[in-house]
């Protein structure tokens, strides 16, 4: 480790205290969707009187605090993201410092992602003279279904658009301080699908009467399997999952209707079509064969999340330097899960990376995963996020992806 990268993993264990303040903060007092207005509150008060410049926007309570550099290059800019709203659940956790608020818990991590962010700044800012290019701090809401990084984009809170983007991600179930990556697909898009069957209703003695939607629905729900099995390539592969089925009222009723929905995950936009389509025509078909119909919704949410190799490269370079070879792993595979960093990701090459945070020694199989109501974190890892933060920074802007 050279003497910068130590100095900066050693700036960043001092603000450890501060940085799990904060996240136990913002914890305590989650806040879900669009408008975060407390936690931001927090993040601009924990900013105050660093030289940073803002930008706000119309559709959310995100901002956007940018670091000029004052030393003297090729002028690159970069984002660092951190996201900042709950999820709509009862906290479970029993740590001291659990929700205050009913109903929203913090079970992803963005209090920790802000933590980290607003760490990454307070370093920067104090190495502003060693910085050949701008940083942005983009702390978002919304990203829990809400699009809030695509709203943020078009109320031009990134524009121009930086030469670079890249997020941290917190890992509850993940190995302590291991940082993990891929280039290429790294997680799905996510889009809900709703399929309304259309039969007739009738006495439930005779079926033969009516036209029943329910058997209707299920043989469509098998057959989604078997379609995905034997339409779509493992090698680019999709997720149909069909959560919840409803018809009838009462048990000697056939209803006229059943409705099913479920979440499509793919990991290409070519799957992602075929998708649509298919399961659109298979539907349809099935139903029309029994008489009935059915129309098909696909609501469309977050695209693939893809990384550059090239700052995929970069940010296991970076990480690597601070803290050794051994604190990277290459992800074997990309997780079927969804993330709104995806909109900037299509604008803007970039990575996302994951960031181990289950307690040191424990066995992080066995932890509670993300969106647990039970999830807890080892906040010393906040300190390892926030010089990752810094070092990915501090290296895009010396060197781009180039030498990266």
């Amino acid at each position: 480790m050279n003497v910068a990268a130590a100095n900066l993993e050693k700036d960043a264990e001092a603000l450890l205290p501060d940085l799990i303040a904060l996240r136990r903060a913002i914890h305590a007092d989650p806040e879900l969707g669009l408008q975060t207005p407390r936690t931001i509150a927090k993040v601009r008060q924990a900013l105050a009187g660093l030289p940073l410049e803002y930008r706000e926007g119309p559709s959310t309570s995100g901002i956007v605090a940018i670091l000029r550099g004052a030393g003297v290059g090729r002028g690159r800019n970069i984002v660092l993201r951190g996201d900042m709203d709950a999820l709509p659940m009862r906290e479970e956790s029993g740590v001291p410092f659990s929700s205050q608020v009913e109903g929203a818990m913090h079970a992803c991590g963005h209090d920790g992602h802000v933590a980290m962010l607003v760490g990454a700044a307070r370093l920067l800012c104090a190495r502003r003279d060693r910085l050949s290019g701008d940083v942005m701090f983009m702390f978002q809401p919304g990203e829990e279904g809400w699009h809030g990084a695509r709203f943020m984009l078009e109320d031009g809170l990134l524009d121009p658009l930086p030469d670079a983007a890249f997020a941290l991600h917190i890992m509850p179930n993940g190995p302590h301080g291991i940082f993990t990556g891929r280039a290429g697909p790294l997680l799905a898009s996510a889009d809900q699908l709703h399929i309304a069957i259309t039969g007739r209703g009738g006495h439930a003695s005779m079926p033969h009467d009516a036209l029943d939607p329910i058997p209707i629905a299920c043989e469509i729900v098998m057959a989604i399997q078997s379609w995905i099995t034997r339409r779509v390539s493992a090698s680019d592969p999709a997720v149909v999952t069909i959560a919840k089925i409803e018809a009838g009222t009462t048990y000697n009723v056939i209803p006229e209707s059943a409705h099913l929905l479920g979440t499509i995950r793919t990991l290409s936009p070519a799957t992602r079509a075929a998708v649509h389509a298919g399961l659109t025509r298979l539907a349809e078909g099935i139903a029309a064969a029994h008489g009935a119909s059915a129309v098909v919704e696909i609501e469309q949410g977050f695209p693939v999340t893809i990384c550059d190799p090239r700052a995929v490269a970069l940010g296991r370079a970076a990480v690597g330097q601070l803290f050794g070879a051994d604190s990277w792993m290459t992800l074997p595979a990309p997780i079927m899960g969804a993330e709104d960093f995806s909109y900037v990701l299509e604008k803007v090459p970039g990575a996302m990376l994951f960031l181990g945070a289950a307690a040191k020694g424990s066995d992080w199989r066995s932890c509670c995963g993300l969106h647990s109501n039970r999830m807890v974190l080892d906040e010393t890892v906040l300190a390892r996020g926030a010089a990752a933060h810094a070092a990915i920074a501090e290296r895009f802007l010396d060197d781009g992806f180039d030498e990266g």
